[in-house]
C-alpha cells in the first residue's frame, strides 16, 4: 500500500504535519492597574456607598441590607472606573489567637458575601478586592449588643480612577 494509505490494521495517517497550537497571548499589565495587593490607603469611604451589617456569627445578607447592596451596585455600575475594596469586620466576641482565626475568617466570609451580591447585580468582579480585619478595627468599643452590632459589618471603599 502507498505511504499514508489506510490498511485493515492501521488507521489512515495524514502526511501533513499539523502546526503546534499557538501559545496563549497574555496581555501586558495595564499601567493604570497596580500589580499585587491594593494599597488600602488609596481607598476611601464615600457617602454614596453604605455599609451593611450582619447578625452575630453569620455572613448571611439580611433583606434590608440587600436593598443597600442594590443601591451600592447601581452606583458602582454608573461609575465603572472606580475600584472597590470591601472590608469584612466582626465584633470582639470570638477568638483570633493561635489556631482559631474565627473572627478573621468570619470577616472574610462577610466581605465575600457582599462581593457575591454586588457581582450578581452586575458589578465587574475584576474591580473588587476583599479584605478582612476581623475584630481589629471596631467602629464602637463599648461592651453591649448595640455596639457589637455596629462592628459586624462590611464596609465599602473606593479608589477613584
Amino acid at each position: 500500500a502507498p505511504a499514508g494509505a489506510a490498511s485493515p490494521t492501521q488507521p489512515f495517517v495524514s502526511a501533513q504535519v499539523q502546526p503546534a497550537p499557538a501559545a496563549p497571548v497574555v496581555p501586558a499589565p495595564s499601567s493604570d492597574r497596580p500589580i499585587g495587593p491594593p494599597r488600602v490607603r488609596d481607598y476611601a469611604p464615600i457617602p454614596e456607598l453604605r455599609d451593611i451589617f450582619f447578625d452575630f456569627g453569620k455572613e448571611t445578607i439580611r433583606p434590608g441590607d440587600a436593598k443597600i447592596l442594590a443601591a451600592n451596585a447601581a452606583w458602582l455600575r454608573a461609575h465603572p472606573d472606580y475600584l472597590l475594596l470591601i472590608e469584612g469586620h466582626s465584633d470582639n466576641r470570638g477568638a483570633t489567637d493561635g489556631k482559631n482565626r474565627s473572627n478573621l475568617d468570619l470577616g472574610e466570609r462577610r466581605a465575600q458575601a457582599a462581593m457575591n451580591h454586588v457581582v450578581a447585580l452586575g458589578v465587574d468582579p475584576n474591580r473588587i478586592t476583599i479584605l478582612s480585619y476581623g475584630e481589629e478595627r471596631p467602629q464602637c468599643t463599648e461592651e453591649s449588643e448595640r455596639c457589637w452590632s455596629r462592628n459586624r459589618r462590611s464596609r465599602f471603599r473606593v479608589k477613584p480612577p
